[in-house]
């Protein structure tokens, strides 16, 4: 029993002792996602789909929760936030090639249509950000025009 609650003790000042690690916050500006927007004009519904379940994890800005100031929290969401913007970092959309970009939206609408995106993990504490089959719909055909203008810009 001894060994149990030295344990426990360990444990809890290693809890207490992370807490003091410090994380790098991924907070830009997001006029920065105004590139985007221009570059793929999606509608006001589709805007305000980004905004709640894509922009936290694909852009360098994200709206962070109360929580996040809690460790081993942070360091999770952390590294969702960079593992999204490996993948697709929309904040960075002026440097991608048309090619890039075509493939980026192909992507997109694939991840979103198959129920991949946005992911279980982020939904569990964004309710807001789980797409209903409408939302998924309207991503999708609107990601898929996208598409189609980068691949005919390609065809030039």
């Amino acid at each position: 029993m001894k060994l149990l609650k030295k344990i426990g003790w360990v444990a809890l000042l290693l809890l207490l002792a992370i807490q003091f690690i410090p994380t790098t916050k991924n907070e830009g500006e997001l006029s920065i996602l105004d590139v985007f927007v221009n570059d793929t004009k999606p509608s006001k519904a589709v805007h305000d789909i980004l905004s709640k379940a894509c922009y936290d994890c694909h852009s360098n800005t994200t709206s962070y929760p109360w929580y996040h100031s809690i460790a081993p929290i942070n360091f999770w969401m952390d590294h969702h936030v960079e593992e999204g913007k490996e993948h697709l970092n929309l904040s960075e959309w002026s440097s991608y090639s048309i090619k890039r970009k075509e493939h980026k939206m192909e992507e997109f609408w694939e991840e979103v249509g198959e129920k991949h995106m946005p992911i279980d993990s982020y939904t569990w504490t964004h309710s807001e950000a789980k797409l209903t089959e409408e939302e998924i719909t309207l991503v999708v055909n609107w990601a898929k025009g996208v598409q189609e203008k980068y691949a005919a810009e390609m065809r030039k």
